[in-house]
């Protein structure tokens, strides 16, 4: 029996004999009156070994998603400025959130609003048409949403779900579909014409970063509402999507119209360059010269650069990847 102190508590070790001689390899050590298998302990302290290599991971990511939030203060303050320009001079602000399914355009939204005057915005998500809405004109349900003078809304998905996601999934008729593209650019010329700020994003996530999101969807209880049947096919039908997002570029981007396109992957660059976007929207008073408002190349895409980007990669490899 071998007696000592380890990590301030007093343990004996019961030793293993081999041949006659004692070896120092016990089975079971007492620590503390109590006697201890040496397996288990061993096993213990590799569980909590883990246990604080997950720990000192959480407090990493805590950190790191503290300095972000941090980051982008500077510029939700800016967006406040942007709200009493709009109120002052009663102008009217539209702001679309398009993208795939898991591209990032709800956390955006949230980040974007989280401290605007709760009386001058308003964040606009349309479910499935109404038996009534779908007797109407296509475009009538948004335009119930459309903001008075000095307020911004915000659509979580728009008028666009006829260009991608209907057409993909059947819930538009080929005519309609063509309809909407015939239409799309005078409605949209109109409503700048009369004074609106139109302002259209499209959040752009690889097929690889989407389906990593929707496992987080699966695996996460606080986030699996977000998955629905929908989500589900979206990776089978990536082709479509893709194609269709093309056509809805190509039809849709113009000069008085223009589309911006946000690279998500990098969830953070994504809304901190979502929200130097809408800043350089127009001018407004106080504005802070010591920020950057200056958006990052790798991130913010033109329409017209990211219809030249598809293009060529179709002409090299002979179809659409993202």
């Amino acid at each position: 029996m071998a007696t000592g102190v380890y990590n301030g508590r007093c343990y004996r070790a019961q030793l293993a004999t081999g041949g006659g001689e004692i070896v120092n390899n016990p089975e079971v050590i007492e620590i503390d009156g109590q006697e201890v298998r040496l397996v288990d302990l061993i096993g213990e302290n590799q569980r909590l070994k883990e246990e604080a290599g997950k720990l000192k991971t959480e407090q990493k990511k805590a950190v790191r998603r503290r300095r972000q939030e941090v980051e982008l203060k500077p510029y939700q303050a800016e967006l406040l400025k942007l709200q009493q320009r709009l109120e002052r001079d009663s102008i009217r602000m539209v702001i679309l959130f398009e993208g795939r399914d898991a591209a990032g355009k709800g956390g955006t939204i949230r980040r974007m609003s989280r401290y605007m005057n709760e009386k001058h915005y308003r964040v606009v998500a349309l479910g499935k048409p109404t038996d009534a809405q779908r007797t109407q004109w296509f475009f009538q349900k948004y335009v119930e949403q459309f903001p008075r003078g000095g307020e911004i809304v915000m659509f979580d998905r728009s008028w666009y779900n006829r260009a991608m996601v209907e057409p993909v999934f059947g819930f538009c008729t080929p005519l309609e579909y063509e309809n909407f593209k015939i239409g799309v650019r005078g409605f949209e010329r109109d409503l700048v014409r009369q004074g609106t700020v139109l302002i259209k994003l499209y959040f752009s996530v690889t097929k690889e970063e989407q389906a990593a999101r929707f496992e987080r969807r699966k695996t996460d209880p606080l986030r699996q509402w977000k998955l629905s049947e929908v989500d589900v096919q979206a990776q089978d039908r990536w082709d479509e999507f893709t194609t269709m997002k093309y056509e809805m570029l190509r039809h849709s981007h113009t000069a008085e119209t223009p589309w911006t396109i946000i690279r998500s992957v990098d969830k953070h660059k994504a809304r901190l360059n979502a929200m130097k976007v809408v800043l350089n929207s127009m001018d407004y008073d106080n504005r802070d010269t010591e920020l950057d408002f200056i958006p990052d190349p790798e991130v913010v895409i033109s329409g017209s650069r990211e219809i030249e980007l598809m293009e060529a990669q179709r002409m090299k490899i002979g179809h659409f990847t993202d």
